[in-house]
């Protein structure tokens, strides 16, 4: 079954083409990864899946729902939640009080009920917590959620945005370079939660510049070069195409590396 569907997606910024007309349809469950060098357009297809950034032209499709106009807010209702390149964290709250700002959008107790604090509320909010500590013990931080996040180290805060990003229980988790500053170690314990996230039956698209994470993780690559999809397929396929590797050496580069390799 096809979880995501994107169709011409397009972003313009007066003469530049961010994004250029891609497709990309990604099955439920498993591990994708959306690659390219620098300023291909990978954050930028991010934030038009996610809602922060209105496309000029183009679909999205999430589970056989259009998605295009919806807001972030809905999108995340919907089923989609994401983390980013740089860590955003509330360092002066409590690692829980992180966790149960991602659960906003998912909470419907009208404004009566919150000026009140009616049994519903009170309900909703017992519910909320619980959750919050699911998503710490997902990740190995339950035993720190009444510790400032300030006190994390740099990899708990990693994880702490995705436990934060779990708590909604997504169909689609976006993760933005969620390797990114970690040592060797912590890189091997978050594929190992990656794999966690989507045997639960969560599928996940992440971007990520290590290639050796990305090799060994993902199922599907998909590769961006200026804003255009320049490969859709296994990761040994992306290794040896022509296109990808001038993409990432330069075209001169890449053809000496060509000619200087054995027949």
């Amino acid at each position: 079954m096809t979880l995501l569907t994107v169709r011409g997606l397009t972003r313009r910024y007066a003469g530049l083409v961010a994004v250029d007309r891609v497709d990309l349809d990604l099955p439920a469950r498993g591990v994708h990864a959306l690659i390219g060098p620098n300023g291909a357009g990978k954050t930028t297809l991010f934030d038009l899946i996610s809602g922060l950034v209105i496309p000029s032209a183009g679909r999205i499709v999430l589970d056989g729902q259009d998605i295009t106009a919806l807001p972030a807010d809905a999108r995340a209702r919907g089923g989609l939640a994401r983390t980013f390149q740089a860590i955003r964290l509330f360092g002066a709250m409590t690692v829980l009080e992180n966790v149960l700002t991602g659960l906003h959008p998912h909470l419907s107790a009208p404004l009566p009920a919150i000026v009140l604090h009616l049994a519903r509320l009170r309900r909703e909010e017992r519910n909320a917590v619980a959750r919050a500590h699911e998503a710490l013990a997902l990740v190995g931080l339950e035993q720190r959620a009444g510790e400032r996040a300030a006190a994390l180290s740099y990899g708990e805060g990693r994880r702490l945005e995705i436990a934060r990003a779990m708590a909604g229980a997504p169909r689609l988790l976006l993760l933005d370079e969620p390797a990114a500053g970690l040592n060797p170690a912590e890189t091997v314990s978050l594929g190992v939660l990656i794999r966690t996230i989507v045997a639960a039956g969560t599928t996940v698209l992440l971007v990520e510049h290590d290639m050796v994470f990305v090799m060994g993780l993902a199922e599907t690559v998909t590769v961006l070069n200026f804003g255009r999809r320049i490969f859709h397929g296994p990761p040994a396929a992306a290794r040896g195409d022509k296109e990808v590797i001038a993409a990432y050496l330069g075209a001169r580069v890449a053809a000496r590396f060509a000619a200087a390799s054995p027949p």
